[in-house]
């Protein structure tokens, strides 16, 4: 009876019963199409939040390996399903087309840089850590033993949890650096 003119949203709030155009006069074909990205996930997983040190937590959903949906986990008692725009956009995070899959490395004096695989530098960053633990060693002064090594430090920073700021100066310590601070101390 209205023609063309019965399919736009106006017409049909006032001629199908929705004045405050919230109900079935909001709906167009392409709305009716629409379904959750977490319909067709196969698996979901929670998670927490990389971005900061609250540790909102998350739902993870994937298919096929690939993460296709992030969302709040209402059942996390530090964020109760409420993720900040950071957190919501992590999906983009992992899915980025342009994200490095591969180390950037520039060896000394080279003007070039160079794609190392992930194992790879994580053995040379090993082999740096103990070699610079080995030159810095003290076992003592005056005859006061030491045991430790001024050869590294560590600064933390305060995307890191309480949890994991604990680990790192353990570890730190047992390797017997004596310079560790955390920046979310400061």
């Amino acid at each position: 009876m209205l023609g063309p003119l019965g399919k736009w949203p106006l017409v049909r709030q006032l001629t199908e019963g929705d004045p405050s155009g919230r109900g079935k006069a909001a709906r167009s074909d392409s709305t009716k199409a629409l379904r959750p990205r977490t319909q067709e996930a196969e698996k979901m997983t929670r998670s927490v939040c990389p971005y900061c040190a609250v540790g909102c937590g998350q739902r993870v959903w994937s298919k096929d390996g690939r993460v296709t949906q992030i969302e709040g986990d209402p059942e996390s008692p530090i964020s109760r399903g409420r993720l900040c725009p950071k957190g919501s956009a992590s999906e983009q995070l992992v899915n980025n087309p342009t994200r490095l899959k591969k180390v950037k490395y520039r060896r000394p004096h080279a003007t070039e840089w160079e794609e190392l695989e992930l194992d790879q530098a994580m053995e040379m960053i090993a082999d740096r850590v103990l070699a610079a633990r080995d030159a810095g060693w003290q076992d003592e002064r005056e005859g006061e033993t030491l045991r430790r090594t001024l050869g590294f430090a560590h600064l933390g920073g305060a995307t890191l949890d309480n949890e994991e700021n604990y680990l790192i100066k353990k570890f730190f310590t047992a390797m017997g650096a004596v310079q560790i601070e955390n920046q979310a101390r400061i």
